[in-house]
């Protein structure tokens, strides 16, 4: 359980989170996860960072359990925890590809909407329930996945888009049956390794350097609107009641 490493192939380091039972990650496992994708981009062998999941689904988000019993604190931590993810998918020095089984919510729309490229199974979708759970955030990374007013009815609704639609939508390279995923997503991963090393790295860097959107300075927006949610109460009220208003509310 956690976060390991490990090189399959040549020039291709496959970072694996593992948080049972449905991969939503305490604020540890979201520094993990940073500082692994952090250390294989800096791996001078490395061309390629491939980020998959073992268990029901991709990502969860973040461990909703841990903020109700820890408060402020956790709350805190999660939002700088998930934001060095984020930022470290987003600054990792070789191409990310993330390879996504099942259900991607959350936090998991932080890193595919970070991520250099996607491959999905037929059974995936994508989705923010931030307005379910007494959250919000990550709707700048969900509009990397999909149209602006699609994005909206997205985050207002909870509702989730399927591998097949972000294929339509350009921000799935390639949907395959469950268990063709790993290959399928490795052999992107090798595709892109062939290439030089240096000149990847400066292609990186320079893809994210006419990024029209500061990703990180506008996650960091939306987290101050998180925590006034969680200031206000309004967070803990929704939580109980489901994502739903009620009565007299």
């Amino acid at each position: 359980m956690g976060v390991s490493t490990s090189c399959v192939e040549r020039g291709i380091a496959v970072v694996t989170v593992d948080f049972p039972p449905v991969n939503a990650l305490p604020v540890a496992g979201w520094f993990a996860l940073a500082e692994a994708v952090r250390a294989a981009g800096r791996d001078p062998e490395v061309r390629c960072v491939l980020l998959t999941a073992e268990g029901r689904g991709f990502n969860a988000g973040v461990d909703i359990k841990e903020i109700q019993r820890d408060g402020n604190s956790a709350l805190i931590g999660a939002n700088r925890a998930c934001g060095e993810a984020f930022s470290a998918v987003y600054d990792c020095a070789v191409p990310v590809v993330a390879a996504v089984r099942g259900f991607c919510l959350g936090g998991g729309i932080g890193l595919v909407g970070n991520a250099d490229a996607i491959v999905a199974s037929e059974d995936a979708v994508f989705g923010l329930p931030e307005l379910d759970r007494g959250a919000l955030g990550a709707a700048t990374h969900l509009a990397r996945l999909v149209p602006q007013h699609l994005m909206r009815v997205l985050y207002y609704t909870s509702r989730t888009a399927s591998a097949a639609e972000l294929h339509a939508h350009g921000s799935v390279w390639r949907v395959v049956p469950s268990e063709e995923l790993t290959s399928a997503a490795l052999e992107l991963a090798r595709e892109i390794a062939a290439k030089d090393g240096q000149l990847l790295r400066l292609a990186k860097a320079a893809i994210n350097g006419i990024d029209p959107v500061d990703v990180r300075r506008s996650y960091r927006f939306e987290q101050g609107f998180t925590f006034e949610a969680g200031l206000s109460g309004v967070a803990d009220r929704v939580r109980a009641g489901f994502g739903k208003e009620k009565e007299g509310a």
